[in-house]
């Protein structure tokens, strides 16, 4: 008597059985979560602090060409069981099952990390750290709303410097801590307008020019180029609330809310994107990293 065995998907190899079966489940548990993250992304439709985390837009397609790039790298690397990928995993479920925005969201990069730590251990692991240090970044938290409280010194330094410009442009300007009154009307640098947006965005694109140009190999070079990303995207915010400032204290409305929230916005932001692209071309030119 002869017996026939079922085999699910019996046309793939054992390995590549699995990597269909995982991706599959990845799908069917996040694939509707990060179809809500671009909506709001793209639509304006996810909450303000969510909003921060919109560089995931550009960042998680990056993140998944990293990972088919690396696919024979990480078919070449030993299977290692590491039990610390299972609490991962089973952490991340406790998150998911727990229906809360910010932990579901959270559960996704801790999933992955579990899922490289049990499949291929360490090495596994820092294989695919770029990639999932891109998600990690890219997830929505409520970090921008804890750290606002903490914000004020940065909103005073640019409601004064936004004030010492527009004093140099002859604008009849008076700054109170976080207000500029210009012709009768004030502009508050809230929180949400000290650029902590632009910081973010910009320290994420930072992270991926250090990657691609290799500058972590050389501490010093990664420093610089870090503190020269805070820095532009302070100045680039400085010259924004200014520009506010001038639209609104002179009436001009519509080019407020253009330059405010609507795809004049999208124009600042792609601008410091240029500029930090700018930047690391420059001083990847003058300071190459030694073999």
């Amino acid at each position: 008597m002869t017996t026939t065995s079922f085999r699910l998907l019996p046309f793939l190899r054992d390995s590549d059985r699995l990597t269909w079966i995982l991706g599959a489940g990845l799908l069917i548990l996040y694939g509707p979560l990060v179809v809500y993250w671009y909506d709001g992304w793209l639509n304006h439709t996810i909450s303000l602090e969510h909003e921060y985390f919109s560089h995931g837009v550009l960042g998680l397609p990056l993140a998944a060409k990293t990972v088919w790039d690396q696919r024979e790298r990480w078919q070449a690397l030993n299977d290692r069981w590491n039990p610390l990928g299972a609490v991962l995993m089973g952490f991340a479920a406790a998150l998911y099952l727990s229906g809360i925005s910010d932990t579901v969201n959270l559960s996704f990069p801790l999933l992955l990390t579990g899922l490289c730590l049990w499949l291929k251990g360490t090495e596994g692991l820092k294989l695919q750290t770029f990639p999932l240090l891109l998600l990690f970044f890219a997830t929505p938290t409520d970090t921008p709303y804890l750290i606002a409280p903490y914000t004020l010194g940065l909103q005073t330094f640019i409601a004064g410097t936004a004030g010492f410009i527009l004093q140099q442009l002859h604008f009849d300007v008076v700054v109170q801590e976080i207000y500029l009154y210009v012709g009768g009307r004030i502009v508050e640098v809230a929180p949400h307008c000290a650029g902590l947006k632009a910081l973010f965005s910009n320290l994420y694109f930072c992270m991926i020019g250090i990657y691609w140009i290799e500058a972590w190999k050389d501490l010093n070079k990664t420093l610089t180029l870090i503190l020269g990303s805070v820095i532009i995207s302070v100045v680039v915010n400085i010259l924004r609330n200014t520009i506010l400032t001038i639209f609104h204290g002179t009436g001009q409305d519509a080019l407020f809310h253009w330059f405010h929230e609507g795809w004049g916005s999208e124009l600042y932001w792609v601008a410091l994107i240029g500029l930090l692209f700018v930047f690391f071309k420059v001083v990847d030119r003058f300071w190459p990293v030694e073999a």
